[in-house]
């Protein structure tokens, strides 16, 4: 039996305690139903896989909400708000781990005084750690207060901001560090090995030699400790290097070279110099690297604010620390930039806190300063409180697209430029394997390649990323826009795999994968591409099926949604439920979005008894799909076998305006049916499938495939050391195996597609 797994959503944990400790707090009904105690350990996955230790709540919390700390959310590549799965884990006791750290730490720490640090943590590889020690439930015989001492005396009162990364641990998987594990820093010393005298260096100076290190460290994880962050320009990338984005960097840098230095030409124009910039793309996409990097190269120094960091406070602290960090901006000695990114989690559009006021207010004063310019980042502009966008405030705004294939190909090139590849490495393959993905999910993919490649050459002098490592990294690296539970696994089916249906598969083709793939030929003959596709037939007939084979043969990303699933007796849920579906996916794209069961969700308007709730998801449907805002690479595919049940207006053109039909198998798919799912059954001589096809009238796609597993049980039943498969298992299985098909309702469904052809 499959571990139990709940979806929660991610939030930042208020409580400093928790803070770089690798705990994560769960609801005590969550602990439950997923048979957990205090302290035992979670597996996460989100963008990426992690571990942690799961604690319950301290008030009690929602049942829907994880709160995780800054470098939880790092490790698993996603942001406040996002969905993780939650499942338990198991860990093993960790006879070696390996991890880098800054120039300073892994000089400074001595191996026996990493290892007390990390005591009582769950380690997986890839993922980053601090070195405060995990004290809200230490391991028995530790002392924390020693180990504080020990770090504190070998690097300083900054040894708190030490990040450090897991490069390996024996054995794979989520580890624990016990007393006699070995810990060692990547190519350096051990437990148990003597570490040797290092040379005499000032601290000033140590520390000046890290600064690389420590910033790198920083852009990779995308983790502040503190709020606010003076920039250290030396590791930005040249505006050269930011692939896809080249118009909006441009754009920008115009604007900084009017405000900063060329303000007397605005004033004969008779403006002013005011440059306040709303900055919205999807996650992970660059936009904060996006002004880094204009910023150097128009010589303006750039003051960050985590706005996430600072909503959590409490509002006077909130309100100073935007206070300090406008007065960090403004005493510059040349113009500078305020950065405030994930504004919309400080300013949200709905119930605003009582803070917001303050803040709206202490930007318009901050945009009153001379070279003083205000940048907000936003992934759903949306959300963002509309009075950001006040003509004294962000009066500008710039939109980051996401990367397609070609742009996917460059960023690559890019990220893996000074990375020692094999021959043959064809990144355009990659490319096309990665939709959805932006340059924080690319940069993952290459970590997590990289690891493979060390594991797969720890003893080679000149190690090499292959092919294989980037294809093998892309099973476990999800794009940030992907990393809820609402993905359909396609398990690598394709097209080919499905038997018979030619006609059903050349429609979904050119309804589907035509305006995904060649765009460029619809615009050249001057038509919209469809928009929607219905797929409609009897149950068991296979439609989910050829859903996964469709998006497995277009390499797309699916959004999977029941019917039911976004129907919420609230007020505005349900329609933000699809805003939000369609948002997600078109920040995915190419992406499919399949509505199964679509007469659930949107039934003919005004014959129900919800209380409108229906009407209004149908009413957003509509609006999603021809809308003010063209959907561009996204497709939507609905399923039911009650087409006559699915509302009117969602069925004209511009809309799901193709509807294929997916008839029950005959007796030629039947037979094909049954030869695909005995693929890895051994069957006895005296099987003749094709025979056996020619006698199931009524059984379904579904009946079929069950037929196949219930005779593998029959045999099993006979002996459980039964080798093959025989004609009379296949005849004492359809005694339990019926048809399922409904005479009546095939006719229904026929005669509903003769009246469309």
């Amino acid at each position: 039996m499959s571990d139990p797994q709940i979806t929660l959503t991610v939030r930042h944990t208020p409580s400093a305690l928790d803070s770089r400790r690798g705990v994560v707090r769960l609801h005590p009904e969550v602990l439950d139903a997923l048979g957990l105690r205090a302290w035992d350990a979670v597996h996460l996955t989100g963008a990426r896989v992690s571990a942690a230790l799961a604690a319950p709540a301290d008030d009690g919390g929602l049942p829907g909400v994880v709160l995780v700390d800054d470098v939880t959310m790092s490790n698993l590549g996603v942001s406040e708000g996002a969905e993780i799965v939650v499942a338990p884990a198991e860990v093993s006791a960790a006879k070696t781990v390996t991890v880098a750290g800054s120039r300073l730490a892994s000089a400074s720490v001595p191996p026996h005084t990493l290892r007390l640090a990390l005591i009582g943590k769950v380690l997986t590889v890839g993922d980053a750690v601090s070195l405060l020690p995990q004290d809200l439930a230490p391991a028995a015989g530790s002392d924390v207060s020693a180990v504080r001492g020990q770090l504190s005396r070998a690097i300083g009162g900054t040894w708190t901001n030490e990040l450090l990364t897991v490069t390996a641990t024996d054995p794979a998987g989520p580890v624990a560090v016990g007393p006699s594990t070995v810990v060692s820093w990547r190519d350096g010393a051990r437990t148990g090995e003597p570490t040797g005298a290092a040379p005499a260096r000032s601290a000033t100076a140590l520390v000046r030699s890290t600064a690389v290190t420590a910033v790198e460290e920083y852009i990779e994880a995308e983790i502040v400790e503190d709020e606010v962050l003076p920039e250290v320009v030396e590791t930005v990338p040249p505006v050269a290097d930011l692939m896809g984005v080249e118009s909006s960097a441009r754009r920008l840098a115009e604007w900084f070279d009017l405000a900063f230095h060329r303000p007397e030409l605005l004033a004969k124009l008779g403006t002013t110099a005011h440059l306040g910039v709303l900055l919205s793309g999807p996650e992970g996409v660059g936009k904060a690297t996006l002004v880094r990097s204009v910023a150097r190269a128009e010589n303006v120094e750039v003051v960050s604010l985590a706005a996430p960091n600072i909503a959590v406070l409490e509002p006077n602290v909130a309100a100073a620390r935007l206070r300090e960090a406008i007065a960090a901006a403004a005493a510059t000695a040349g113009p500078s930039v305020l950065l405030i990114t994930d504004v919309d989690a400080l300013l949200p559009a709905s119930q605003p806190p009582p803070v917001a006021t303050v803040v709206l207010e202490e930007l318009r004063g901050a945009l009153r300063h001379e070279g003083l310019a205000v940048v907000a980042t936003t992934a759903r502009a949306e959300s963002a409180d509309p009075r950001l966008r006040a003509a004294d405030l962000l009066d500008r705004e710039l939109s980051l697209p996401l990367p397609d294939a070609r742009t996917r190909k460059e960023l690559l090139l890019v990220l893996l430029r000074d990375v020692p590849l094999e021959p043959g490495v064809e990144l355009g393959t990659i490319a096309e394997r990665t939709p959805g993905f932006v340059a924080a999910d690319l940069l993952a993919l290459r970590r997590d390649a990289a690891l493979r490649a060390a594991l797969r050459q720890r003893e080679e002098s000149e190690p090499r990323i292959s092919q294989q490592d980037l294809l093998d990294a892309l099973s476990t690296v999800r794009p940030i826009s992907m990393s809820t539970s609402d993905n359909l696994a396609t398990g690598g089916l394709t097209l080919d795999d499905v038997g018979d249906m030619t006609e059903v598969k050349q429609s979904l083709t050119e309804a589907v994968l035509w305006p995904l793939r060649y765009p460029d030929s619809f615009a050249r003959l001057g038509v919209e591409p469809p928009r929607g596709v219905l797929l409609y037939g009897p149950p068991g007939g296979g439609k989910t099926f050829l859903v996964r084979a469709l998006a497995g043969t277009g390499a797309l990303n699916v959004f999977a949604v029941k019917g039911a699933e976004l129907m919420d007796k609230w007020v505005g849920e349900s329609e933000r439920a699809v805003r939000e579906l369609f948002r997600r996916a078109a920040e995915a794209a190419p992406a499919l979005i399949f509505l199964d069961e679509i007469d659930a969700l949107a039934p003919r308007r005004g014959q129900s008894s919800d209380s409108g709730v229906s009407d209004r998801v149908v009413a957003a449907l509509l609006t999603e799909l021809d809308g003010v805002e063209p959907m561009r690479e996204v497709v939507v595919l609905g399923a039911t076998n009650r087409p006559e049940l699915v509302d009117p207006a969602l069925l004209r053109p511009g809309r799901l305006e193709r509807r294929v039909y997916v008839p029950p198998p005959d007796a030629e798919a039947r037979a094909a049916i049954l030869a695909a799912g005995a693929r890895n059954t051994p069957l006895a001589s005296d099987v003749d499938l094709a025979e056996l096809a020619s006698t199931l009238d009524g059984y379904s796609a579904a009946d079929c495939a069950a037929l196949i597993r219930e005779a593998a049980l029959t045999a099993m039943r006979e002996s459980l050391e039964a080798a093959e498969v025989t004609a009379t298992h296949l005849d004492t299985a359809r005694k339990t195996v019926r048809p399922s098909l409904d005479p009546a309702q095939l006719a229904a469904l026929e005669a509903y597609a003769r009246s469309r052809e």
